[in-house]
């Protein structure tokens, strides 16, 4: 059944080659894929507010309040019960990262379950109170259903790598009704680099994405009535930058420190164990942290200015400003926490909505905090949005996404200057501490990153040396008599041979050249031994291709051992081998970036 469904799929692809060109075939393609990552999007967004909905009004039972301190932990625990029995161990990942990986060192192929699983284990962890975002899972399962279409449909790894950002555009698009901002994040995140005919893939795929979506959500996400911006304010803007900016790199030191907390907590159920109750203690604590927290944001940006506080142990204590303050920028830092823990202890989501949260609430501080003082009458709904750009353009390393995102989402286009101002300070504070982007950074640290700063050094990186070990040497033991092997030498096509004990320990090289001087005959009691000479150097089948080729360069040579970490003898890396392969990912590199 499947060879003939390959060979269905085969014809069809043979057929349509003679009937349409490539580049027309892939917008058909991104239409498709615009349409499904939109339906995908809207099940995604649907199943997570069924799920908030029926725990918040549609369940009722006495002592039902008491439950929230659960809530979380419940999400986390079904979503990782059902990665354990439903998905291969180690296939699931959460988060941008493993995406970017999948472009630069798996050609593009994103296993297909991330279609549903993400939709699945999204729901569970955000609908239960898991304080992450769903725009992460969302671009995942978009970007799952561009490269299964693209394979599918035979289509090549540049191609298929278009329809993948197709798809991470069309659930960004979906997901915010931003059609823009959707083309803008595939751009800036997945596609640095890009040619004029990769864009029209994407816009189409985006726009096709934001009608899907309207069918099922009209509603703008949030309402912003200003009149614009004031000189006055400038300053005040760029404090607000500062301290996004700021905020953005104890983010990321704080992500690298949770993140190893709970991998040294080996076993997965014990992660949940400790990251769910701790996260429902801060739920219950600030109940602004149970999931997305986007309906804070709109009631702060709708003059609510009490929301932060509202149903907590505080609440009664909301009218007083200072406090209110106070109780904004303590949630700021308990929403980061919340954010990495919910991850950490195995839920799925991203950083997405969390970092707007978090901007949006250091807006609010800085224009309420100077309002409250008199020291200005600035607009607190202005610095919110303002915040929300910054936040995101400095943690994702996206300014534009930041920009074009806000602006779309709040209808906010007369703040464009503002907004450029805050996410360019923040995102150069922040690019000043880290190189990399909280995505990227991981990646980066393995040299796994497909980096456009230094190709020669990203495609080495990428390359393995074990890929280019060469194994078809004749082997000979140092005890041997050149004369009982002077057939095998011979008939070798090689002009060196490794010198290797029984315990498979290198010991030295034979030159063919030195084998032919001696003329050798059967009569002679020449071991191999008498003829070994000495390796120039040797290397481990872990080194870094860099670090081989610098070697090389060293001793001049072209061919080098090559030993594993106990220093038993592998086979032989060559310039030549390494050269072929270097080309070939040059090759599929500047493919991707068409």
């Amino acid at each position: 059944m499947y060879v003939r469904l390959v060979n269905y799929v085969d014809s069809i692809n043979q057929y349509r080659k003679t009937k349409i060109s490539n580049r027309n075939f892939l917008v058909i393609a991104a239409l498709i894929v615009g349409v499904l990552a939109g339906l995908a999007a809207a099940l995604l967004k649907t199943l997570t507010h069924h799920i908030e909905d029926f725990l918040q009004t549609g369940f009722h039972w006495q002592y039902k309040y008491y439950l929230y301190f659960f809530f979380p932990f419940i999400g986390i625990l079904l979503s990782v019960m059902y990665v354990r029995r439903f998905i291969r161990k180690g296939k699931f990942e959460t988060g941008l990262t493993p995406l970017l990986y999948t472009i630069s060192k798996k050609s593009s192929k994103v296993e297909p379950h991330n279609i549903y699983s993400q939709i699945i284990t999204a729901a569970l962890t955000v609908g239960f109170g898991g304080s992450t975002g769903l725009e992460a899972p969302i671009v995942t399962s978009g970007s799952g259903i561009g490269s299964v279409v693209g394979r599918f449909l035979g289509l090549s790894y540049r191609e298929t790598t278009m329809l993948l950002a197709c798809g991470a555009a069309a659930g960004i698009s979906a997901a915010f009704n931003s059609p823009i901002a959707g083309i803008v994040f595939a751009i800036e995140i997945l596609l640095p680099e890009f040619t004029i005919p990769a864009f029209i893939p994407l816009l189409l795929a985006s726009a096709t994405a934001a009608v899907v979506a309207r069918f099922f959500f009209n509603e703008q996400l949030f309402y912003l009535v200003t009149e614009g911006w004031r000189m006055n304010a400038l300053g005040y803007y760029v404090l607000l930058a500062v301290l996004i900016g700021l905020f953005s790199i104890y983010f990321t030191k704080a992500n690298s420190f949770i993140k190893s907390f709970f991998y040294k907590i080996n076993h997965p159920y014990k992660r949940v164990v400790v990251g769910g109750l701790m996260l429902g203690l801060m739920v219950f604590l600030f109940p602004t942290l149970y999931g997305e927290g986007y309906i804070t944001i709109k009631n702060l940006i709708g003059g609510n200015y009490t929301t932060v506080m509202t149903n907590s142990i505080f609440s009664e204590y909301s009218s007083l400003p200072w406090l209110v303050i106070l109780f904004t920028v303590i949630t700021i830092f308990a929403k980061s926490c919340a954010t990495l823990i919910t991850l950490g202890a195995g839920g799925n989501g991203g950083i997405f909505a969390p970092s707007l949260v978090i901007g949006g609430l250091i807006g609010f501080v800085v224009a309420h905090s100077a309002n409250t003082l008199g020291i200005a009458h600035l607009n607190v709904a202005n610095f919110i949005v303002a915040g929300m750009a910054a936040s995101l353009s400095a943690i994702m390393h996206a300014p534009l996404t930041g920009i074009f995102l806000i602006a779309e989402i709040t209808g906010g286009y007369v703040l464009m200057v503002p907004l450029m101002i805050t996410s360019a300070i923040s995102y150069l504070i922040n690019r000043s501490a880290n190189k990399y982007s909280i995505y990227t950074k991981p990646l980066a640290e393995k040299g796994e990153l497909m980096s456009h700063e230094d190709k020669d050094t990203t495609v080495l990186n990428m390359m393995k040396l074990r890929y280019l070990v060469e194994r078809d040497y004749l082997e000979l033991n140092e005890d041997d008599l050149v004369s009982a092997r002077m057939p095998e030498i011979l008939h070798s096509k090689r002009n060196l041979f490794p010198v290797v004990s029984t315990d498979r320990s290198f010991k030295g090289l034979v030159f063919v050249e030195d084998v032919l001087k001696r003329k050798i005959t059967e009569e002679d009691n020449l071991s191999v031994n008498d003829l070994m000479q000495s390796a120039p150097d040797t290397v481990k089948v872990s080194d870094p291709l860099k670090k081989v080729l610098e070697k090389m360069e060293k001793e001049n040579a072209w061919l080098l051992p090559v030993l594993d970490e106990s220093g038993a003898y592998l086979g032989f890396v060559s310039k030549t081998a390494i050269f072929n392969k270097y080309r070939a990912l040059l090759s599929r590199q500047a493919d991707y970036m068409e």
